[in-house]
């Protein structure tokens, strides 16, 4: 199954903390002199080994999810990204969504190129973007994706596994690769505090919610993001408990069939892909479903399918404040129907 990925506050909130560490902002896909004053070389360890970087990175490539947003909050405009939008139903496009083109604007850089990630890693473009630095803190690469990338400019990878970055270390991981660790951790510490900002009047402490893939359509098994899962732990990080099934998955997702629905029997909170109305009323029409206190409730969030919001849900350094305001307000709205 493909791994699924309104305004609240801004992306130049975010922003700032990037450019107040800049002389002037970078363009052209450079990195900025912040970080030039005898911090390179830097070695940046990572779940496929560990990677040097000599000096400076000029020309910043990402591949994988999010990447390309960490560097630009920190005030560097990458020359090539990965399609942002490839599993968002009716996406079109660049292939980016509207917070990182904001970023690249508010820098003042040229817009990246684009590489699709239909038939995979595309070696060739990367390439062609001339990197001297490729960042994937989070992404699916392979051990020989990763050989073949490194053969064209160092790359870092994910710290852990495929997949399952948590955002905080995703920011933690690239800012290291581009000299700016001290604010990459800025940066965490500036999202954390608009989250906490962002919450502090919810309801979300002692409720339990999940995040799934679910289809009106075909309601024969379902999907559970699992707590490694940076849609699932970014409940968590709202202030949310996770439902015991969701904290015994040990990849980013597990299948769930409708025999098996009293699994969920101590969900509060469904956080689901898809239209809010077409599937709550497929799920309270369903035998098995239906039994869960969760469905009877109406405490079903949809986040849509192919729009922003759905891709934003799967956090990044510039998505997070871009959908905060907007999605904690979602959430209310169905903690106040879960009992």
């Amino acid at each position: 199954m493909p791994i699924h990925r309104l305004l609240g506050l801004s992306t130049a909130a975010v922003l700032t903390i990037g450019l107040a560490a800049c002389s002037t902002p970078a363009a052209e896909g450079s990195a900025s002199d912040a970080s030039a004053s005898g911090v390179f070389p830097v070695t940046v360890e990572h779940a496929l080994g560990e990677t040097t970087i000599e000096k400076q990175p000029e020309r910043v490539t990402t591949i994988g999810w999010g990447n390309q947003d960490v560097a630009l909050a920190l005030g560097v405009a990458p020359v090539g990204v990965d399609d942002q939008t490839w599993s968002m139903d009716g996406s079109d496009g660049l292939g980016v969504y509207d917070w990182t083109l904001d970023a690249y604007k508010a820098l003042g850089a040229d817009e990246p190129v684009v590489f699709s990630t239909a038939d995979g890693t595309d070696f060739e473009a990367i390439a062609d973007t001339q990197p001297d630095t490729i960042l994937a803190g989070y992404s699916g690469v392979t051990e020989e994706e990763y050989a073949t990338l490194s053969e064209i400019a160092p790359t870092v990878a994910y710290p852990d596994a495929a997949w399952i970055t948590p955002w905080r270390d995703v920011i933690l991981t690239d800012s290291a690769a581009l000299g700016l660790a001290d604010k990459g951790q800025d940066l965490v510490d500036s999202l954390e505090e608009q989250i906490a900002d962002a919450t502090a009047d919810s309801k979300f402490e002692g409720k339990k919610a999940a995040f799934f893939y679910m289809t009106a359509a075909d309601l024969s098994t379902i999907s559970i993001y699992g707590q490694g899962d940076s849609r699932t732990a970014f409940l968590s990080d709202l202030g949310f408990d996770l439902p015991e099934i969701a904290g015994n998955v040990d990849t980013f997702y597990q299948d769930i069939s409708a025999e098996n629905a009293d699994q969920l029997a101590d969900v509060d909170v469904i956080v689901s892909y898809g239209d809010s109305d077409e599937l709550l009323k497929a799920l309270q029409a369903d035998p098995l479903w239906s039994t869960l206190a969760a469905v009877q409730n109406g405490a079903v969030l949809s986040v849509g399918s192919g729009d922003a919001l759905s891709g934003a849900v799967t956090p990044t350094a510039l998505s997070i404040p871009w959908m905060l305001e907007d999605y904690v307000g979602l959430l209310d709205g169905a903690v106040a129907l879960a009992k």
